[in-house]
């Protein structure tokens, strides 16, 4: 690990989940997301700490544990620190059991729940509003990115650099999981519009090997865009007879030649809830109930 500057006051440390660190003039920091554990906090307190950097505020972009789950650490090692999330990812963040019920839609069995329930409770402090917030005097903007998570959140600072949570996939992280993980269609696409409409000099995604400049995000905005609606015609074409979600699930799996275990096939249940409720929704495909079993097609 080490702490990478991007423009100004504003850096990142580059990591499986890449955390942004805003430094003040009194030393303290705000950190943008805690990474997936305790053991990754500790590298990166350990760090911040060998330059002289204290942490005292913390923004997790969204719910999600590899960018809040090394809270429970920054918390116990760092008194007076203070958190903040965008009121719906607070819910999900201090009732951990809730995203896990939720993927799997009752309640889950332990190999599915043991990664994102820790034994102590995470709590957020203040809740965030769209918008301008000032944080230790100075301003950051904030900014609703919901679809991958309902509240998750993109953080800009006054260096012009802003910090996009999950909102955005690289090309790696598209060819390595082929099928990211949303929570919501609509949202997803209206958040790839809005993204569009930024106005920032450089973007970190929570998810790549590398800054994003200004002139590169529409490339990647597009590829984003074109992934989302090439699973929506795979949908649209596989429900030409009448398919229930888990086998079009299935056949998503082998087509795409996907390796899961139980947490990656709950992820893209989810997912594929996503697609057909927007399928659905959209007027593009209609249900059927029969010998037990929902089927949707065209």
């Amino acid at each position: 690990m080490e702490l990478t500057k991007i423009h100004g006051n504003t850096y990142y440390i580059p990591a499986p989940t890449n955390i942004g660190v805003f430094q003040f003039k009194d030393k303290y920091s705000l950190l943008i997301d805690t990474g997936s554990d305790n053991s990754e906090a500790k590298r990166i307190s350990a760090l911040l700490s060998a330059q002289g950097i204290s942490i005292k505020y913390i923004i997790n972009s969204h719910e999600h544990f590899d960018h809040c789950g090394g809270n429970i650490y920054i918390k116990e090692n760092f008194p007076g620190s203070i958190f903040y999330s965008s009121r719906e990812s607070s819910l999900f963040i201090e009732n951990a059991y809730l995203f896990p019920l939720y993927i799997f839609g009752g309640n889950p069995p332990h190999e599915l729940s043991r990664d994102y329930v820790k034994n102590k409770p995470r709590s957020i402090d203040h809740l965030l509003d769209v918008g301008t917030e000032k944080i230790n005097n100075e301003k950051f903007d904030i900014i609703s990115l919901p679809g991958h998570a309902r509240g998750q959140i993109g953080i800009g600072t006054r260096d012009n650099v802003c910090f996009l949570g999950d909102a955005l996939f690289s090309q790696d992280i598209l060819e390595k999981y082929s099928v990211p993980f949303l929570m919501d269609i609509q949202a997803q696409l209206d958040t790839l519009n809005a993204l569009e409409k930024l106005n920032h000099d450089y973007y970190v995604l929570g998810h790549a090997s590398r800054i994003y400049t200004r002139d590169e995000m529409p490339e990647l905005i597009e590829l984003n865009r074109q992934t989302l609606n090439k699973y929506l015609s795979l949908c649209l074409d596989l429900s030409d007879q009448p398919k229930s979600r888990e086998e079009l699930l299935e056949e998503i799996i082998i087509l795409e030649d996907l390796s899961v275990d139980l947490n990656e096939y709950y992820l893209l249940s989810s997912t594929m809830a996503a697609l057909v409720t927007y399928l659905y929704n959209q007027g593009s495909l209609k249900y059927q109930i029969e010998n037990g079993r929902v089927y949707f097609y065209k």
